[in-house]
């Protein structure tokens, strides 16, 4: 228990607060009982790789480094696999290389992985054929088949998230640390289907560069042997922090510090449904040492996200916060500046990353939800532009996306219409870029975020002219 802001905090603190978004469980001694199995568990993280990431994230807040968040917009225990985990994982890392590259800055990787599976919903229930059932929240509450018993929220189903989680892990440390994401590499990241793309040629192009630079820094001594990060690279977990029994029951004091860290990501952040002052998730998170996020909506105004950002970071700790736009591709440069302009002027030290997805969901012809690469294209534009304007620093992407060749966002170099959405739309949720889509995107980061660069350079000698 400790003492946070004007009132105690502690990991159960949340109960006494409103609460949104979170299922109704009928049997309470069943929900008790995966909780206390819950607590016994061992972590997923460490308070030290938290730390790591707050450290990371702290040069983000100052232009020194960029962050690539990305993964799944919901995790399904029925398409959980070994090779879906190593392809998405391979596609960020397609990612971070062309934006390293591009940009020369160091990208901190972070994935919507190991735990993204509870989401927010418009509405508690669906209703089918005149048949009203609870809406599916996300396969650790429910499950998507339209029937009374997968529509009933099951408390056990924390604990096969819980394991789903421990084996994607663990296989994410093992590609991070054993070889896989060596620079060496870079041609065999290749995807089949990402080959065989209009990509291939700029890819291929940057790939023989970097091999070019490899071996020149070899033949200086600079080796993976002597150099780790040729050969390995850090990749940090996040997901929203939407079910909080479950993240109650990961949460642990950190034998060093004595400081609580909610063990089940990395990162943690608050969606745009749930960040009212006053309920439940911002008190369960005001008080966890881990980096959070929080989304920001066109609807949230100056006054209240600065409110927010003094419960959240107090201290203004460089890192702690990142601050996540989601505002449509029509919307970021007249709903973005003002909050820029608000957070800079209070001196408070935040993240600024975009979300181009969540604010550009439509309604396909053919009834499909979707989104447009076009309009995702737009906001990122839009977010850089923002902050060209006002002096501040693009600090990250946040997207959805997997390694699979799915058809779930229409548009891109693949040119996929909305009668393409059919063949390949597997998501429960959410439409997510696939590889060739989330690699173009890349592209086009990089090429902002070398702008911003020359930018940058230019800026002293124009002041010295201009003296």
């Amino acid at each position: 228990m400790g003492k946070i802001g004007k009132e105690t905090w502690a990991p159960d603190s949340w109960r006494a607060k409103p609460i949104l978004q979170q299922p109704v469980y009928r049997d309470q001694t069943a929900l008790k009982s995966v909780e206390t199995a819950l607590a016994k568990q061992p972590p997923l993280v460490f308070a030290g790789e938290a730390r790591n990431l707050l450290e990371s994230l702290g040069k983000a807040s100052k232009g020194e480094a960029f962050v690539l968040q990305g993964g799944d917009c919901a995790e399904s225990f029925a398409e959980f696999s070994a090779n879906k985990i190593r392809d998405t994982f391979q596609v960020i890392l397609q990612m971070s290389v062309v934006l390293t590259y591009a940009g020369s800055v160091p990208v901190i990787k972070v994935g919507r992985m190991a735990g993204q599976f509870a989401k927010p919903r418009s509405s508690d229930t669906e209703t089918q054929g005149g048949v009203t059932l609870p809406c599916y929240r996300g396969d650790n509450i429910n499950g998507l088949d339209f029937t009374p018993e997968a529509r009933e929220p099951d408390p056990q189903r924390m604990m096969m998230a819980y394991h789903q989680a421990a084996a994607t892990l663990n296989l994410l440390r093992a590609f991070a640390h054993g070889g896989y994401a060596d620079l060496h590499r870079v041609h065999g990241w290749n995807l089949g289907f990402v080959a065989d793309s209009p990509l291939k040629e700029r890819y291929e192009d940057m790939a023989n560069r970097i091999e070019e630079a490899l071996s020149f820094m070899a033949a200086c001594g600079v080796t993976g042997e002597t150099v780790p990060s040729i050969r390995e690279t850090s990749f940090y977990t996040s997901h929203e922090a939407l079910l909080l029994p479950y993240e109650q029951a990961m949460t642990r004091t950190d034998s060093l510090t004595g400081d609580w860290y909610d063990t089940s990501a990395h990162l943690l952040w608050i969606g745009a449904r749930t960040h009212q002052e006053d309920h439940a998730q911002v008190e369960f998170l005001r008080g966890i040492k881990n980096p959070l996020g929080l989304k920001c909506s066109p609807d949230i105004g100056a006054d209240q996200l600065l409110r927010l950002i003094d419960i959240l970071n107090p201290d203004n700790i460089p890192g702690r916060l990142t601050l996540i736009a989601r505002m449509g591709h029509d919307k970021v440069e007249k709903s973005l500046p003002p909050l820029l302009r608000a957070v800079k002027k209070e001196g408070r030290s935040v993240v600024w990353s975009c979300d181009p997805m969540h604010g550009n969901t439509v309604k396909s012809s053919s009834g499909y939800k979707t989104r447009r690469f076009d309009n995702i294209l737009g906001e990122m534009k839009g977010f850089f532009a923002a902050h060209r304007t006002e002096g501040t620093h693009p600090g990250g992407v946040h997207f959805e996306m997997t390694g699979q060749n799915v058809t779930e966002c229409v548009g891109g170099s693949q040119e996929i219409g909305d009668e393409d959405l059919s063949s390949r739309y597997h998501t429960a949720c959410d439409p997510r870029l696939n590889a060739s889509q989330s690699l173009e995107l890349a592209f086009l980061i990089a090429d902002e975020l070398k702008a911003l660069r020359k930018n940058s350079k230019s800026q002293p000698v124009a002041a010295a002219a201009a003296e």
